[in-house]
């Protein structure tokens, strides 16, 4: 697209190269077959496309963050094009690496579309698990100069034998949606991959493409590794993307903000707001949650029949393929989909985008509203439909921070064992490696660079000789050390570790990556079509005729064959949906310290006497958003009933009810900080007087439920600060869950990337219980005679970290410990503590329906208010 006026984004932070050299004096050459493809099209190459191609025939390495739609594609790969056409020699030179093997067909024809209009001598490859196996042979036959591919099917090539060959020739690594890789195992995995790459080829450039996120320097430093002679180049462009946000709002909103509870019941208006003409993507959060939306809308627009379609991880592939290009060829309008289309699936006929549910995250809102207006210069539109009314505090608190420039920063696991246990298994599998050789390379990347020597011994121990257990049993002998030859290895190298057992190799390969979930059954029509994946608990509790929905589909449930759930069409109607583990998010740190402001805005503004007085505050405290100002009878109605915390405030509400003593905390941290406070409260609680208390929790605060005259009131008022002390936290958390049980579970995941337990050869797949056995015996083994196992410890790490987020509920008690704290004693759970009985509710097994039970708590409230 034609865009003129903009300027260079970022000057390169190493010393200006002499324009004199002859490099520099190359590049117009080198450039000008891009060029003409560009003019060929009509467009004209962006500054900041022209920056970095640039700088990578200058030799640099970098980052570019741009809009999304802005053509950071071409800006990454066109200057390796431009080297390949100047410089033609076989073999792969191009490394493309995407997290999503749905983005890879895309990016193929992307990076075709020049080579063939241009007549360009280039091949170009696409290798993922959807590959043939004859064309992944092919391609270690005769390698494409360009090849795109995932993190796992890279980790396997790099078990391959003739690996070194392969890449002899590489001159650059492309990370696509890095932002998404590096918070994450895998881009662990990418970074030891790259390590090892970069050990082949030390001039390797890498370009990496992320979304905004707090952290990009650090972002560019995880991609090119620590041992960069110089700091990557940093590439943004001043191109303002607009955003807009509507929120649907409703007619009216009372003090009980989940009367609507999964915002189903707001189904009309959310059609009326739609538009057949305008083609939307529907984003929710949970693949739960779009089949109900998907179910819902579909019933209510049967005129949308064939233009309305489901999209989620668990559909076949084949399925959301034709779903994708229904939508770019415009027969698709309404697409219900969650993070499966989040990222760079390239949809410009998207005009608008409807996010079902608060997206808990700037940076995920900014990613979902970049897929409508893909391109440059457009404005993203954005629908907000609240699943309750509480959450239009979240989006008021969103639009203020997106005004602000704001976004979430990303961090990279530090030094995860079990990744580096399979990296070192895959290059054993392949050319094999020396010790210390590997270890520099090791800790060059990001991640490792502290990777002190006692894990790196442990963990070639454990992989030669099974470690301090595990030695007797032969499949846990993975490495055995080779004489090296000295015309293929440093002199002083005595010997390489490698993978001599076939059997293992293999297993080995087939187990490859860092994806860890419940063990999935293909859904599969009886004499048809796969239709997908569900979890296997899921399936374990259908029964022979059950009904169920998936995939936009309602199916009946025939029988369970060989891992396949084979369901024929069913007429009859069902509410029964699948549900997938690990569907939770919670507000990001970012996004709390927002929206704690926006509840500090709302007192101020109540307690004004009226609006002048409101604006006069010091703090310009108004109602001054449409959310803020439709919430106004719910603020009130709170106000009245207790209070609206201000940001240094800590709010406790107490009360009694039908089912017993109840206490009502809202620290505005986030769901996982609240389930590690609200479990470290009734622990200490229970220590000073003992009871039966149930936990339940939300992003805006926790609920403590104990028998009928339990003294919460008492115990707080006397306890209150201590209950908020640090100097004994983990210990006390440790107390206060079953953490054994938590680091089991998170155990189960490290076993399998750490190559402990694996499923079996095709067709000899172990089911989800027989791998959770294994992994649960080899938990019990480690913990009873080698407690130190440092697998044992990053379960535990995790937990803690991840799980639990320590970090931020240290920082959460240290600033409830500096707020003033406010203890209310309510008649009745107002609308602050409404969601919490609800979630707890949900939780809970029952013949009535939870709508069912929200209206009937909804009844009883306005009941008891008519009374008083």
């Amino acid at each position: 697209m034609l865009l003129q006026g903009l300027s260079e984004m970022c000057r390169s932070v190493s010393s200006p190269p002499d324009p004199d050299s002859p490099v520099l004096a190359s590049q117009p050459v080198a450039l000008a077959p891009i060029e003409e493809w560009f003019r060929q099209k009509g467009w004209r190459p962006l500054p900041f496309q022209r920056q970095c191609w640039r700088a990578y025939l200058r030799g640099q390495s970098g980052l570019i963050q741009v809009p999304t739609g802005a053509g950071k594609t071409y800006a990454a790969v066109m200057g390796p094009i431009a080297s390949m056409l100047a410089n033609p020699a076989p073999g792969l030179r191009l490394l493309y690496l995407t997290p999503l093997r749905a983005l890879s067909r895309d990016l193929g024809l992307a990076i075709r579309e020049p080579i063939e209009a241009m007549g360009w001598p280039l091949s170009l490859g696409i290798r993922n698990g959807d590959t043939a196996s004859a064309e992944r042979s092919r391609q270690l036959r005769q390698p494409p100069q360009i090849l795109i591919t995932t993190p796992e099917s890279l980790s396997v090539l790099l078990a391959n034998r003739a690996a070194q060959q392969l890449f002899s020739g590489l001159e650059a690594v492309v990370l696509d949606e890095w932002h998404e890789l590096m918070g994450s195992k895998r881009g662990s995995q990418s970074e030891l991959a790259l390590s090892w790459l970069r050990g082949q080829r030390p001039g390797l450039r890498t370009w990496a493409i992320s979304a905004t996120i707090g952290n990009l320097e650090e972002a560019a430093r995880a991609a090119v590794g620590v041992g960069a002679s110089e700091k990557p180049l940093l590439v943004r462009a001043r191109m303002k993307r607009g955003t807009e946000i509507r929120s649907l709002l409703p007619e009216s909103i009372d003090g009980f903000p989940w009367g609507g509870h999964l915002g189903l019941r707001m189904h009309e208006e959310l059609v009326a707001a739609l538009d057949p003409a305008i083609s939307t993507l529907l984003f929710t959060n949970t693949r739960n949650q779009s089949e109900r939306w998907h179910q819902c809308l579909r019933y209510a627009c049967p005129e949308m029949e064939g233009a309305l379609a489901l999209h989620h991880g668990s559909i076949d592939r084949s399925e959301r393929e034709a779903i994708e290009a229904g939508v770019k060829a415009g027969d698709v309008r309404w697409v219900v989909c969650t993070s499966s289309l989040d990222l760079g699936v390239d949809f410009q006929p998207v005009e608008r985008v409807v996010q079902i549910g608060s997206a808990k995250n700037l940076a995920r809102l900014l990613q979902r509203a970049g897929r409508s207006a893909h391109s440059p210069g457009g404005t993203s539109q954005v629908l907000f439909m609240p699943t309750n009314a509480l959450e239009l505090l979240e989006v008021s608190a969103m639009r203020r921070g997106l005004a602000e420039g704001l976004v979430e920063t990303r961090r990279p696991p530090l030094a995860p064992l079990d990744v580096l246990l399979q990296h070192l298994t895959s290059l054993a599998c392949g050319p094999g490696f020396e010790p210390e050789q590997e270890l520099q390379r090791v800790r060059s990347s990001w991640s490792y660079r502290q990777l002190d020597d006692a894990s790196w011994h442990w963990c070639l121990r454990f992989l030669e000789h099974g470690g301090d257990c595990l030695g007797a049993y032969p499949r846990f002998r993975k490495l055995e050390r080779e004489p090296c030859l000295a015309a293929t290895t440093r002199p002083e190298a005595s010997f390489l570790y490698k993978v001599n057992v076939p059997a293992i190799a293999r297993l080995h390969r087939l187990g490859i990556g860092t994806i860890t979930s419940s063990r999935s059954i293909t859904v599969k029509v009886v004499r048809g079509a796969s239709l997908g994946q569900v979890e296997e608990g899921f399936v374990s509790r259908l029964k022979p005729g059950d009904v169920f929905f998936f995939a936009g589909r309602q199916l009946e449930f025939v029988r369970l064959r060989d891992m396949t759930a084979l369901v024929k069409a069913s007429s009859r109607k069902s509410r029964t949906v699948p549900a997938w583990a690990g569907g939770q998010m919670a507000l990001s740190d970012l996004l709390s310290g927002h929206l704690r402001r926006e509840v500090h805005r709302c007192a101020g503004a109540l307690q004004a006497s009226d609006p002048a007085a409101a604006a006069a505050s010091g703090n310009d405290q108004r109602l001054d958003t449409p959310e803020l100002r439709a919430l106004e009878p719910l603020l009130r109605r709170q106000a009245d009933l207790s209070r609206l915390p201000r940001e240094d405030q800590f709010l406790v509400e107490v009360t009694r009810s039908r089912e017993g003593s109840h206490l009502f905390a809202y620290p505005f941290e986030g769901r996982f900080v609240h389930e590690g406070l609200g479990f470290l409260w009734a622990g200490r609680l229970t220590r000073l007087q003992s009871a039966t208390i149930t936990v339940s929790v939300n992003d805006y605060g926790f609920e403590l439920l104990a028998p009928r005259g339990y003294p919460f009131e008492a115990l707080y008022e006397e306890w209150g600060e201590a209950l908020l002390d640090q100097s004994e936290l983990e210990a006390d958390l440790e107390a206060s869950i079953n953490l054994s049980e938590l680091c089991r579970r998170r155990f189960r995941a490290i076993a399998q990337i750490a190559g402990l337990v694996v499923n079996g050869f095709p067709g000899q797949t172990k089911s989800g219980g027989q791998l959770q056995i294994s992994a649960s015996l080899l938990f019990d083994v480690f913990s009873r005679h080698e407690p130190g196992n440092r697998l044992l410890l990053q379960a535990r790490r995790e937990v803690m970290d991840d799980q639990l987020e320590l970090g931020r509920l240290r920082q959460a008690l240290d600033r409830l410990s500096r707020s003033q704290r406010l203890l209310e004693r309510t008649a009745r759970p107002g609308p602050f503590a409404f969601p919490l009985l609800v979630e707890r509710l949900n939780n809970r097994m029952s013949n009535e329906s939870v709508l069912e039970r929200v209206q009937r708590l909804v009844a009883e409230a306005r009941t008891a208010e008519d009374q008083d």
